[in-house]
């Protein structure tokens, strides 16, 4: 991260210096990748009366240039006023992010159920293979019946004359049959 800090009308000393260093420190425990922090200080005098003004220009990676401007009579209580007012804005981004990998956690999670659920498969010694439809063309329900019922098969899948699949399958009951 690079810092410059720029006096405007004033000189800055070591203990300024230090104070707007060790103020910078503090962006650092939101691991946010800071470009740059550019610091300017600015002093004005009106009417016989001092007046600072502090500026906080922060470029961070993947997110807009920030900046925060704060006047106040102290210059001490100008940095501190604007360097909370970065944190917050530095900790909603940081909760942004945050927010997002609580997502991708409960794809990790479904992605475990998903082995689990295999891994008792493995445990039936079963095997799932694809099976093709032995005919693409519509029939007629009444037609898929009368072939279930010459067939040893449980079910049939078909598309009926309105395009759509259905199944036709035989009920636990002796002779009763069920459609979806």
């Amino acid at each position: 991260m690079n810092t410059s800090i720029v006096g405007r009308h004033i000189e800055l000393t070591e203990p300024i210096k230090d104070y707007i260093n060790s103020s910078i420190e503090i962006f650092k425990k939101y691991n946010l990748d800071i470009i740059s922090v550019n610091a300017i200080i600015a002093q004005e005098e009106k009417n016989g009366r001092k007046a600072f003004t502090f500026e906080f220009t922060l470029n961070i990676a993947h997110l807009d240039t920030v900046v925060v401007k704060q006047k106040d009579k102290d210059l001490y209580a100008a940095v501190d006023i604007a360097v909370d007012r970065v944190s917050k804005v530095l900790r909603r981004h940081h909760d942004k992010i945050t927010g997002h990998k609580a997502t991708k956690l409960t794809e990790v999670v479904s992605q475990e159920i998903e082995d689990q659920i295999a891994n008792e498969l493995d445990k039936l010694d079963t095997e799932i293979f694809p099976v093709r439809l032995s005919s693409y063309k519509p029939i007629d329900i009444e037609e898929a019946l009368t072939e279930l019922k010459a067939s040893d098969a449980i079910f049939k899948v078909f598309y009926d004359k309105d395009d759509n699949m259905r199944v036709l399958y035989k009920s636990k009951d002796e002779g009763k049959f069920g459609l979806y």
